[in-house]
């Protein structure tokens, strides 16, 4: 599964430093939880997942489980100076075998891609391309 969430108001935490210790712990909770996390990036305002799940596993409860354990040990461990939080809505899509290369190579190369396109315009574009009436973001 590919799954995308947001920072609250898409507030940009996530500097470089912060991210990168949000993204080893993520991979290291959910390791004790039984979360295989295939691949994590992200930027400044959000973080795409490939998550490989297993059959008793539900998605809801999976980001359910990172998204709010991890607000929790970022402002545990007072990484930023605000409170910091994540949007309620994230996006989730099957993944095939075929494709799952293709994801992880977009998702390596987050800081990349945004320098030449921002999330608004990756977001209006995907709603156009997938005749999405609205996806929270």
């Amino acid at each position: 599964m590919h799954v995308v969430w947001l920072t609250k108001n898409k507030y940009p935490y996530l500097t470089k430093e912060i991210r990168d210790k949000l993204i080893y712990h993520i991979i290291k909770n959910g390791d004790t939880k039984g979360i295989h996390i295939n691949f994590i990036n992200g930027y400044f305002d959000h973080l795409h997942l490939l998550i490989s799940m297993k059959p008793e596993q539900s998605i809801a409860e999976i980001i359910h489980f990172i998204k709010g354990e991890s607000s929790y040990w970022v402002n545990k461990n007072k990484l930023t100076q605000i409170e910091f939080k994540w949007q309620p809505e994230y996006y989730v899509a099957a993944v095939s075998s075929q494709n799952v290369e293709k994801v992880r190579k977009y998702i390596k190369n987050q800081e990349k891609h945004h320098y030449i396109k921002t999330l608004d315009d990756e977001i209006e574009e995907f709603i156009k391309a997938n005749d999405i009436s609205n996806t929270g973001f």
